[in-house]
């Protein structure tokens, strides 16, 4: 493990990463290997999770491949060296920026788009000149394998690399000289990593979680509100970081959206067979979600199967915010849905819970829409949308808080991983007296001058 590393840092310093022409061709190379072993990576995660091939596709591969095609698009845009105005206590001199990659660096993906989260970060720290290696999550072991495969033979490993393990593998490769740390998964390891990354004083962009609302208020459009409402709850069987955790709802208008979100969840048919629908990665997962059904509660769904790690779409109504659903980020296909009188009740009970990564409101009031954009922190999200602000590369996506620490996805992406290097550039044909020794009160009042031009 040690020596990949060491290998990559002196590749590094060749300069080779430095070369736009070189990112391309690594750039195209990646997308070229995922189009060739589509089949491959299909399997790999239909084995691990039941996710078919259209949903590997939407939600993982092509996401990949648009961002290699933004990248590749943009790399000599981004990589430029930027002209900034040169103040007058310079003059005369020219500045500038010079992006900069960081080095080495290290992707931990997670387990719910194993694909996706662990490859999306890969493309942009090569797009900015860097070596990686890449630790995917090992729940899902088939689409670990796979990328190991796939990529260990078809790259430099002084370029890119995959390291396969669990904790043990995690930790060795947290002990190493990184020069940027990436990490997606639940808050919870995000500090474990958070923490050995400050041991070092390595930079770190920490992607992960939380308790993400979906406002509904008295004047939306229930119907398309439920239509995609409950696809984005129950993508991915509900697995998905930015997932409509639970659902606000103004009290006169619920029992109209509890139709409607039953009719769509009838309608969709979910199903492994139908290729709409995964199982709950782990009998660990399983036996936390199944913990939060409750039968009292249930208006629809609540019907399951550890053996195939089945937990149907479930909607539960009348919660209380001490219900079990409330206490911890659910991260299942399970959907509480609580109801409120006035929206100020809104405001007031989500600000009790963390910084959520993402928040959608369903509203046509602009009023009220402009206050819980501005009045509530999270992450990012959507107005009378769910999940797809993910799908918009001109979107930097990320969380705020215990939702996490900084943010990706096109330019953002690059400049997640890129320093900006300042330069002050002066000529030696001339240099002014004025703020060497000795000092005296009329240089004192010229720089009086200077300052309160600049």
């Amino acid at each position: 493990m040690t020596n990949y590393i060491e290998a990559q840092k002196a590749f590094f310093i060749t300069q080779a990463t430095k070369d736009v022409s070189f990112r391309i061709k690594q750039l195209k190379k990646l997308a070229k290997l995922l189009d060739d072993n589509e089949a491959a990576l299909h399997k790999a995660i239909h084995d691990d999770f039941k996710k078919s091939a259209f949903e590997n596709y939407v939600t993982e591969l092509a996401f990949v491949q648009h961002d290699i095609k933004e990248a590749i698009r943009n790399i000599d845009q981004w990589t430029r060296v930027q002209d900034v105005q040169t103040n007058i206590a310079n003059f005369p001199a020219k500045s500038y920026i010079i992006p900069e990659p960081l080095g080495t660096c290290l992707v931990i993906g997670a387990w719910n788009y194993p694909y996706q989260l662990s490859l999306a970060p890969a493309v942009a720290a090569i797009a900015a000149g860097n070596t990686v290696i890449i630790k995917p999550s090992e729940m899902p072991s088939n689409t670990a394998r796979v990328m190991a495969t796939l990529i260990n033979k078809a790259f430099d490993p002084r370029v890119l690399k995959v390291i396969e393990g669990g904790v043990a593998e995690t930790t060795a490769l947290l002990n190493q000289d990184f020069d940027k740390i990436f990490f997606t998964g639940s808050t919870t390891v995000g500090k474990i990593v958070y923490k050995a990354a400050a041991e070092k004083l390595i930079p770190v962009t920490l992607e992960l979680g939380g308790k993400s609302p979906a406002i509904i208020t008295k004047d939306a459009n229930l119907k398309m509100a439920a239509k995609r409402l409950i696809w984005a709850k129950f993508l991915n069987a509900g697995q998905t970081c930015i997932a409509p955790d639970y659902i606000l709802i103004h009290k006169s208008k619920q029992e109209t959206f509890l139709k409607y979100a039953v009719a769509e969840i009838e309608k969709a048919k979910y199903a492994f067979e139908n290729g709409n629908y995964v199982q709950i990665i782990n009998d660990k997962n399983f036996d936390r979600l199944f913990k939060m059904l409750d039968a009292s509660k249930t208006y629809i769904g609540g019907q399951n199967n550890k053996k195939d790690r089945y937990i149907a779409p479930t909607v539960l109504t009348n919660i209380s915010w001490d219900h079990p659903t409330m206490k911890e980020e659910i991260f299942g296909p399970i959907l509480p849905v609580i109801s409120y009188y006035e929206i100020d009740e809104v405001f007031t009970n989500v600000r009790k819970f963390p910084k959520p990564l993402s928040l959608y409101v369903f509203t046509s009031n602009s009023k009220t829409k402009s206050r819980v954009l501005n009045e509530l922190s999270f992450g990012g999200g959507a107005v009378n949308e769910a999940v797809m602000h993910i799908s918009n590369p001109h979107l930097p996506f990320g969380g705020v808080g215990t939702s996490g620490i900084g943010t990706y996805h096109g330019k953002a992406g690059f400049d997640c991983f890129t320093h900006y290097k300042s330069i002050l550039d002066k000529p030696t044909w001339l240099e002014l007296p004025i703020k060497f020794s000795p000092y005296s009160k009329t240089k004192l009042a010229w720089l009086r001058r200077l300052f309160k031009l600049q």
